[in-house]
């Protein structure tokens, strides 16, 4: 793949047919990622095609390959890695076979400068509490404790990047008092973040970059005045094994200049890694 740093960018485009028509394009010539996550995609393998071919000149190798992971039902959910150089190989397995995962979970593998990096493209249920959706939020975040587990006792560069849908702390989110008997901020939720990063030892790279400190948000509300005032949530994050955080530098939050210039209601995370 291209020479160092490599950029890795995690997006949840809100619909990437919508995401391309409101601008994504004009971004993704600013940004130049090597390899691009992507959540809730919500289209077809041929939409991909075919918006990406139509900008394959804003890759750095001059061509998208795409790796597309669709849900279940169509029109919802989704995930995708589109990078400049192709994957030596990908999997979309997660938990036991009687789990439906499709469109959530996407692990690709890239030789960088002769050493092999595993990207994980995640898009975490939203939940809802006391419903069928906050059942299914945890069979995800228990299948993805245990995947996770494996990843980080089997390789050495791993970054699980995307949308996980949780606040981990009271720095994640603006409104945190207002929100903690909620979906993405309930203290059942928040543990399974304490088990990553406490228990497991991958490194938030966003907190990493900015302890102790309010955000940087990465979603905001379309409604109200959310966006303007800032009143966000952290929820899009790259979780890095110990080496590779080691290699990973100038994360940052790419939030759009104003309100009426946004492509989608998430902002693109964006880390860069020395190899």
């Amino acid at each position: 793949m291209a020479n160092a740093p490599l950029k890795v960018v995690t997006l949840n485009v809100n619909g990437v047919r919508a995401a391309f028509r409101k601008g994504m394009a004009d971004w993704l010539a600013e940004s130049k990622p090597d390899i691009l996550c992507l959540q809730e995609v919500r289209a077809s393998d041929a939409d991909l095609e075919a918006l990406f071919g139509e900008v394959n000149h804003l890759s750095p190798s001059g061509q998208w390959h795409i790796l597309h992971d669709p849900a279940s039902a169509k029109g919802r959910a989704g995930v995708a890695v589109v990078s400049s150089q192709p994957s030596l190989a990908h999997s979309s397995v997660l938990g036991p076979e009687d789990f439906d995962s499709a469109g959530r979970w996407l692990e690709a593998e890239f030789d960088v400068n002769g050493e092999r990096l595993t990207v994980v493209s995640t898009y975490v249920h939203s939940g809802e509490v006391d419903t069928p959706k906050q059942v299914e939020k945890y069979k995800f975040l228990e299948a993805m404790t245990a995947r996770m587990a494996e990843l980080l006792a089997t390789r050495e560069n791993v970054v699980v990047l995307g949308d996980l849908n949780v606040g981990h702390t009271e720095l994640d989110i603006k409104n945190w008092k207002g929100n903690v008997k909620n979906a993405g901020f309930l203290p059942q939720e928040r543990a399974y973040f304490d088990g990553f990063m406490h228990k497991q030892g991958w490194r938030d790279l966003g907190r990493d970059a900015h302890p102790g400190v309010a955000g940087p948000y990465t979603w905001w509300s379309f409604r109200g005045q959310a966006f303007d005032t800032d009143a966000g949530w952290r929820i899009d994050y790259q979780l890095a094994t110990p080496k590779l955080a080691e290699r990973a530098s100038n994360y940052r939050v790419d939030r759009a200049a104003s309100y009426d210039t946004r492509f989608t209601d998430h902002s693109p995370v964006v880390v860069e890694y020395n190899f």
